[in-house]
């Protein structure tokens, strides 16, 4: 039996009838296609559910196999490069006051599905407690989707350094790694802001979420939320593998520059 693997184009459920449940903290029971875990057969009504194992997904992954191939091979051979830089950043950022090195959080990844995302952490312990008293620092102004602060009062004088230049990502190496991300696509949202997409902004939940993309090369966090998306629906519009290898070639020089890294 032959599965196709394209899903039908993202639509917003209506907001009231969003449910939590066991597959999504996004959405709700009456949209099974945002399930990761069901592929729909070419025939209407019938529906196969494939229950894959962590070690499936770390093979298949979300994305085309020409795609997994470039991102199993690049997570590899970056996170064998940098391990010595991984293990004095796990150092430095221990020492500075004896909290965990990771930080994880759910993102949302393709199709809605959540998954754990690491990061250096760059923030002190209880940074999550302390966001409400802080929106109306939003550098992305009161009222928008995504929270940036230039100055965030949170952030270590060790996390400063490691987002000027991106470092606190490389753990999202493992992600890439095991199936849950992209070297190249969105970036992957909160659960909390997702809950506040538009139908046209949900269609950022198409492809797989990645380490990089189109805004993280033209202005990372000094562009508004509408401008990311614009960028993002461009990349998946137009994506390919030759345009993932211009991004990942483009990336180190934007993240040298540190600019819009905060």
């Amino acid at each position: 039996m032959t599965l196709l693997l394209a899903p039908p184009r993202l639509e917003a459920p209506p907001r009231p009838d969003r449910r939590r449940n066991r597959h999504s903290r996004v959405f709700s029971a009456p949209y099974p296609f945002f399930d990761r875990r069901a592929l729909r057969t070419p025939v209407p009504g019938w529906q196969l559910k494939l229950h894959r194992s962590a070690l499936w997904r770390a093979v298949v992954g979300e994305v085309p196999p020409a795609k997994r191939i470039v991102d199993v091979a690049g997570a590899l051979v970056l996170l064998i490069a940098l391990s010595p830089l991984l293990l004095l950043l796990a150092a430095i950022i221990k020492s500075q006051d004896g909290g965990p090195i990771l930080f994880w959080q759910t993102r949302v990844g393709r199709l809605g599905r959540c998954f754990a995302f690491p990061k250096f952490r760059s923030m002190v312990v209880n940074a999550d407690a302390q966001i409400d008293r802080l929106l109306h620092r939003n550098h992305h102004s009161n009222g928008s989707i995504t929270f940036k602060d230039k100055a965030d009062p949170r952030v270590t004088r060790v996390g400063r350094f490691l987002r000027k230049y991106s470092l606190d990502e490389l753990p999202q190496l493992w992600s890439v790694l095991v199936g849950d991300m992209s070297l190249v696509g969105p970036r992957p949202p909160l659960p909390r802001e997702v809950d506040m997409y538009t139908p046209r902004d949900l269609r950022r939940l198409e492809v797989a979420p990645g380490l990089t993309c189109l805004w993280q090369v033209a202005g990372r966090g000094d562009l508004p939320f509408d401008e990311q998306v614009d960028l993002d629906l461009r990349y998946i519009d137009r994506q390919s593998l030759w345009l993932d290898m211009v991004l990942l070639l483009r990336t180190p020089l934007a993240v040298l520059k540190g600019k819009g890294a905060y």
